[in-house]
């Protein structure tokens, strides 16, 4: 479970979030919605370890009772999909997968992983093309088993379907929340799209009515 205790956040003398609490199950998503600039993106740093010193944050988070909130990042084994796939456009699929597997997997392990991957996304055949070659429901795919890959404790998601006509955007939500319950991690979401947080089948909040 990830919970978040009395967190606060602000901007020189202006607060952008006042005393925000929430647990989150594994395998469940919570949603937050809220206009541009009232620092849900800013959430997600901070749950990441990645809060710009130009902001001022205060409360606890914690996985499974362990705090996050005092960890460096590289010990938070967070997970993060942005806006943007941010596939490595000179590798191909297959390596862009294995790249995200932890090293202490032996070879043998790691190509099967990577596999199994590409036959969950039902391109076993795209294994050695580029992403510039996928379309942007494939690559926004791609790039979510590639987080799993890396086997984080939790996921946050910032905002992955924005990008993606209202087709795709269907299709990429049942396959970002069927994951999500395969690895069985608790996710959190911010989204402008009310339908991005109904799709995701758990609570959601709006930071709009907070304040």
């Amino acid at each position: 479970m990830l919970s978040v205790n009395a967190f606060s956040l602000s901007l020189d003398d202006k607060t952008l979030i006042s005393n925000l609490s929430f647990d989150i199950a594994d395998g469940h998503v919570l949603s937050i919605m809220g206009p541009s600039g009232i620092g849900k993106s800013s959430l997600l740093h901070y749950l990441s370890g990645t809060l710009p010193d130009t902001l001022s944050a205060t409360g606890d988070a914690f996985l499974n009772g362990e705090a996050l909130h005092t960890k460096p990042t590289q010990q938070r084994k967070v997970g993060l999909l942005q806006q943007m796939p941010l596939l490595f456009p000179h590798m191909s699929i297959i390596e862009n997968l294995l790249f995200a597997i932890p090293t202490n997997i032996d070879k043998h392990n790691r190509q099967q992983q990577a596999q199994n991957s590409l036959q969950r996304l039902g391109m076993p055949d795209k294994a050695n093309t580029l992403p510039k070659t996928l379309s942007g429901g494939q690559q926004a795919r791609v790039a979510l088993l590639r987080t799993l890959l890396s086997q984080p404790d939790y996921l946050l998601l910032d905002e992955p379907f924005s990008k993606l006509d209202p087709a795709l955007r269907r299709e990429v939500r049942e396959f970002v929340l069927t994951e999500i319950r395969r690895a069985n991690i608790p996710t959190l979401l911010v989204t402008h799209d009310p339908e991005d947080a109904t799709a995701m089948e758990g609570e959601y909040l709006e930071l709009g009515e907070m304040k």
